[in-house]
């Protein structure tokens, strides 16, 4: 086991292998992580920007093993994001892995290691303190909210939501609104407390603890900028939206109305093409139905009989299409009387007639 022995300003480190000059982080060292077996925890390890480009390195004290930032293992990742001045440590699979771990950072001075953080893991079936979510994210000026479960040993003990770097918590029923932001913590006295942030800025992401006395579990906060339009006007990451949702239903008539109009329209436009067509198809058909009624007349027989008087030219005429066609269908036979400079001959059975003129009518 290590421990960390205070001399003046110095620590000594003393275990399975001796350091001279290590300085101890002991903001967060006597905290305890509680984690579900089988489950992951993903653990942040802030240190000072002037270690950005040092060597930082996660170290276990079960197994005395340094695992260096940016390595990535079956059950264990420990990558460094210098952006935020931390690395962060994921383990999964926490089965048989109680113990007491560190957050180290090679300072390149004296003292030569410095650890930044100590926690204490410990592997519960129901964890003493868990969260429903270990990463939650909103908008600019809108809110979140983070529930915490604890234990029925926990019921009575103080609940608080702590920051990490600045070690800032706030308990339950508190609200700090000095920054355009608040903080409502509320215990419904039966093993979970919810918190909610309200206007959230983009300084408030960063990790947080959901902590009952010395137990705490992690939970990181992401807060991105806010859409055009939206500050204010989105509840919570619950997901109920008040302005918006008010907007989306004042729109709704609007778009049926729309949607009506053009339905109308598009029905006048396919009657009228209907009509049209209607219209062509009985203009093509007339020209058709006049031949079909020509050649009804043709295909009759036709005998006119013309009586007149004396003095009319015209005494009778016979028009026989009684065959169109018959070798002689484009013969006609007309008789005439009192044609200028005609003879008169005798008619057929004792009639008299005039005269009489054949004329041929080629078919057209």
């Amino acid at each position: 086991m290590i421990a960390c022995l205070k001399i003046n300003t110095f620590y000594i480190s003393i275990g399975f292998w001796l350091i001279l000059g290590v300085e101890c982080y002991t903001g967060w060292s006597n905290y305890t992580l509680t984690v579900q077996t089988g489950g992951s925890v993903t653990i942040p390890c802030h240190y000072d920007k002037k270690y950005t480009q040092q060597r930082k390195y996660w170290f276990s004290e079960i197994n005395k093993n340094n695992t260096y930032t940016n390595t990535t293992e079956q059950n264990l990742s420990v990558i460094d994001h210098p952006v935020h001045n931390l690395f962060t440590v994921t383990m999964r699979n926490l089965q048989k892995h109680n113990g007491r771990y560190y957050c180290v950072v090679e300072t390149g001075e004296q003292p030569p290691i410095n650890v930044i953080y100590e926690p204490y893991l410990k592997i519960q079936s129901v964890p003493d303190v868990s969260v429903v979510n270990s990463s939650v994210s909103g908008h600019e000026g809108g809110d979140i909210s983070v529930q915490c479960l604890y234990s029925y040993g926990y019921q009575n003990k103080v609940k608080q939501w702590c920051r990490y770097t600045d070690q800032s918590c706030y308990t339950v029923g508190r609200t700090d609104t000095s920054q355009n932001s608040s903080v409502q913590i509320s215990d419904d006295g039966r093993r979970s407390f919810t918190v909610l942030m309200t206007g959230l800025r983009l300084t408030d992401s960063g990790w947080y603890f959901c902590s009952v006395r010395e137990v705490l579990n992690p939970v990181q906060l992401t807060v991105t900028h806010a859409e055009r339009g939206s500050v204010g006007e989105k509840e919570s990451e619950t997901g109920i939206i008040k302005n918006i949702n008010r907007t989306e239903v004042m729109e709704e008539p609007q778009k049926n109305n729309l949607l009506i109009v053009w339905i109308s329209a598009i029905a006048t436009l396919l009657l009228f093409l209907i009509l049209v067509g209607v219209f062509t198809w009985r203009w093509i058909q007339k020209p058709k139905q006049d031949k079909h009624q020509i050649r009804g007349r043709n295909g009759s027989t036709t005998t006119e009989v013309i009586y007149s008087k004396p003095e009319d030219h015209v005494i009778y005429s016979t028009i026989n299409d009684e065959n169109p066609h018959h070798p002689n269908a484009d013969m006609t036979y007309s008789t005439t009387d009192h044609v200028p400079g005609s003879k008169p001959m005798k008619p057929p059975a004792g009639e008299a007639i005039y005269s009489i003129i054949y004329s041929t009518v080629a078919p057209h």
